[in-house]
């Protein structure tokens, strides 16, 4: 079948669906009923002579042609959509652009308020919308314009993904004030502490464990959550360890906090900025590229024990 005798809207029905894994979820998505969603699926099915998604439980799986569809009807769908965006050019003063930035937790507290307040004024119809991705997912959505760039440690991404790196420096364990460790923390003493490991994966060392276990060290995770919130004010309530990149720790620490440098000779973060090589030439997103990166860069020249 030739592409102009074929209703694209159904690939937009498809992607929704795929993504949300229920007919309800992506009829909200897409600000459609239901029925319209079923019926479009319907059609895709007639159309495509496969079923794509198959119930099970609440849940809508997609079937093998699905999975091997999904890559290029997202690549297709994000191109056509920057098509759009490159219209006119982008004009900082009267653009009405939102980025979607694929943040963790620490980045996200760290980046995101200086970033929004230099852009009130600037560009008052720009807006910013974060969100964490797997990195499994990373390179599909950023190939399906779903995510317009990404901050995360150094992964194998396929050649079509760029890359910069944005932040590096060494690793601070934060304490609160007070505590017996403050002024003379060591690697036994540091060792033998209770630690918070801030994570969003259910399972797993941390960067910093990674270091220790190739020094032949572990130490003892008493606590592991997903936000840095819920770890900085256990540590200041408690004798409880918190071990974090630099910057991040001088961006997030609270009134009361102490920082002390790791003592042991682990790597520090290095964290890169991702996009789809399509956005290269893409004015906007160069723009709010330059500004995460000189943002960043600023941050650092400002804390350069970080």
């Amino acid at each position: 079948m030739h592409v102009s005798r074929f209703d694209l809207n159904l690939f937009v029905v498809f992607d929704a669906i795929y993504t949300e894994g229920s007919l309800t979820r992506a009829a909200r998505v897409l600000n459609l009923t239901q029925p319209a969603v079923s019926h479009a699926l319907g059609r895709l099915r007639e159309r495509l002579d496969d079923p794509l998604f198959v119930r099970q439980g609440a849940r809508m799986v997609p079937t093998s042609r699905a999975r091997a569809m999904v890559t290029p009807v997202r690549h297709a769908l994000g191109g056509l959509q920057r098509c759009l965006s490159d219209e006119g050019g982008f004009d900082v003063d009267e653009a009405e652009r939102t980025f979607v930035l694929g943040l963790r937790d620490g980045l996200e507290g760290c980046l995101l308020p200086p970033l929004l307040a230099s852009l009130v004024d600037e560009a008052p119809g720009v807006k910013l919308q974060s969100m964490t991705v797997a990195r499994r997912q990373l390179a599909t959505e950023l190939a399906s314009g779903r995510l317009d760039m990404a901050a995360d440690v150094l992964l194998p991404l396929p050649e079509s993904i760029e890359h910069r790196p944005i932040m590096s420096g060494p690793l601070v364990v934060l304490m609160r004030q007070g505590h017996p460790l403050a002024g003379k923390l060591d690697l036994p003493a540091y060792l033998a502490a209770q630690h918070v490991l801030v994570s969003s994966r259910r399972e797993g060392p941390g960067m910093e464990d990674f270091g220790l276990s190739r020094l032949g060290y572990r130490r003892n995770i008493r606590l592991r959550c997903q936000h840095h919130m819920a770890a900085l004010a256990t540590v200041m309530g408690t004798d409880l360890l918190l071990t974090l990149p630099g910057l991040l720790a001088r961006q997030l620490a609270p009134a009361g906090s102490h920082l002390e440098p790791l003592p042991a000779d682990v790597p520090g973060l290095e964290l890169h900025l991702y996009w789809h090589r399509d956005q290269s030439a893409d004015p906007g997103h160069s723009w709010l590229r330059q500004r995460v990166m000189a943002m960043l860069a600023e941050q650092q020249l400002s804390n350069p024990e970080t």
